[in-house]
């Protein structure tokens, strides 16, 4: 397989799982999807990001997620 579609399937399937999170936390229903909102929100997040409490809210999210995915792997284990 040629480099260029190698690149792309994995392009692909980075997209593919970042909008698989964004379905998994809610955010379509909870937005009636919206993209706009999405949109909006995302960018809410990476403000918040470029700001001084960075580190912060990364560790809080990083925290946060890390729970659910354990959460989520233990209810799949019962």
């Amino acid at each position: 397989m040629r480099d260029w579609a190698v690149k792309r399937r994995e392009r692909t399937r980075h997209l593919i799982e970042l909008g698989g999170l964004v379905i998994k936390a809610g955010l379509v229903d909870l937005v009636d999807d919206d993209r706009a909102a999405l949109y909006g929100a995302f960018l809410t997040v990476a403000d918040r990001l470029r700001g001084e409490d960075r580190q912060q809210a990364l560790a809080l999210w990083q925290r946060k997620g890390k729970r659910a995915f354990e959460a989520e792997s233990d209810q799949r284990e019962r």
